[in-house]
């Protein structure tokens, strides 16, 4: 009996995914609940366990893929694999010896002298053997590379025209055109150039940086922030914190000071509906924090942060942080942000122009402090503690004013802290 695995429903109205990688490989015998595959969404990388018992008869989809949900991705024979199987010394074999039996069902080649998977039907496999094509050596023409009944039935009369005697081992043109990379008169190996397949986080990363610079009109404001007494109180705060085993970073206090201004500029805490054009005003404060970590980049949550203490902010964005760096996010973690941050102080640089976090209208960037000289007054010049920061934002939604408004009233509540700390923790 076989048991067909499709990609099942993740949440969150997800409804594709990218294979990430595999766990098993065909011929392996899966146990119920055995790890079967890593699958990266647009906000969390899951791995999905096996929900049957069986050896894995068909892998139909390749590392690297995408994938529809509700999509047949593996097929396990759950009767003792009476169904078509390969053991692993079979994927393991050489061309010449997959060659000498090609009554063997999923058979698999090396390509190049690389282990490839052949992605075809059951049904284009007998088609193959009973043509007596070698199906390893057509070039697939359907979705992820996968070998037609065309591909099969076009490489057999290629076959036939070149009349070689049984058996012969005979090079043939695949009827599509070569991949550019192919047609080159010279290799791109080598020390000139390396080529990076854009996979996993990283094309996830692409698409939506794409996605939200064609989506959204993006406008960047420029302001500095007189860090003089955050750093003070900081460094006041920072005992009490490492008794609770808190890390209390200068974010914690941004993130605080955002709640207080979102709720005054409601625009800013929203999103814009483009099927229904309707404006989303959101009545929650849930923080995405910008997370660098060795694959790219990722957006964790902080929810409720108007609700949280500044100690509960700090602990929270600490847990979040550790669970980036090590791949443990959960859905939870990433969904449902509502304004984001992205801080980049301790790395260095002045300023950017953040891209906004879509469906969110606006992204803060904050920098390094420097010491700058400031007129105080009318003629007196002092040295103070700067924070530079820019405010990227969608200006479908918000208008410039809005905008400078909104700065001007962050800039406030930084400068002035000890009040908004009294009251949060």
């Amino acid at each position: 009996m076989s048991y067909e695995f499709k990609l099942p429903d993740i949440g969150e109205g997800i409804s594709e995914g990218e294979i990430v990688k595999w766990h098993v490989k065909e011929g392996d015998l899966v146990k119920e609940e055995q790890p079967l595959i890593e699958v990266m969404t647009d906000k969390v990388t899951v791995t999905i366990p096996s929900p049957v018992s069986g050896r894995v008869s068909e892998i139909l989809a390749r590392e690297g893929e995408k994938v529809k949900v509700g999509q047949v991705l593996l097929r396990l024979a759950t009767d003792g694999g009476q169904s078509a199987t390969v053991t692993s010394q079979a994927v393991e074999t050489t061309p010449q010896t997959q060659t000498s039996q090609p009554q063997v069902e999923a058979q698999r080649t090396q390509v190049e002298g690389e282990t490839k998977r052949v992605l075809a039907t059951p049904a284009v496999r007998k088609l193959a053997r009973d043509l007596g094509v070698d199906i390893s050596k057509v070039v697939g023409t359907g979705p992820g590379g996968r070998v037609t009944e065309l591909d099969v039935r076009n490489y057999a009369e290629q076959l036939k025209k070149q009349a070689a005697p049984p058996g012969a081992a005979v090079l043939v043109e695949p009827t599509q055109p070569k991949p550019l990379s192919e047609a080159r008169p010279y290799p791109l190996a080598g020390t000139l150039e390396e080529r990076v397949p854009l996979r996993g986080l990283r094309r996830m990363i692409a698409e939506r940086m794409v996605k939200s610079m064609y989506t959204i009109p993006h406008v960047t404001h420029f302001d500095e922030v007189d860090a003089t007494t955050l750093i003070k109180l900081r460094e006041t705060l920072k005992p009490a914190a490492d008794k609770k085993g808190v890390k209390l970073t200068y974010l914690p206090f941004i993130v605080k000071a955002l709640c207080v201004a979102l709720k005054e500029f409601p625009y800013l805490n929203a999103s814009l509906d483009d099927e229904r054009h309707e404006i989303v005003l959101k009545k929650y404060y849930n923080i995405g924090i910008a997370t660098a970590v060795p694959e790219g980049l990722v957006v964790p949550v902080v929810r409720d942060a108007d609700k949280k203490s500044l100690f509960e902010v700090a602990e929270e964005i600490g847990r979040l942080s550790e669970a980036a760096r090590q791949n443990k996010l959960t859905l939870e973690d990433v969904r449902g942000g509502t304004f984001s941050v992205t801080n980049i102080g301790s790395i260095g640089g002045v300023s950017a122009t953040p891209i906004i976090n879509y469906p969110e209208v606006g992204i803060l960037g904050v920098y390094r402090i420097m010491k700058k000289p400031v007129v105080v007054g009318d003629e007196s010049i002092v040295v103070r503690d700067i924070l530079p920061i820019t405010l990227t934002f969608d200006h479908r939604v918000i208008d410039g004013a809005v905008a400078a408004s909104f700065v001007g009233r962050l800039k406030q509540i930084l400068e002035n802290m000890d009040e908004l700390v009294a009251a949060t923790l």
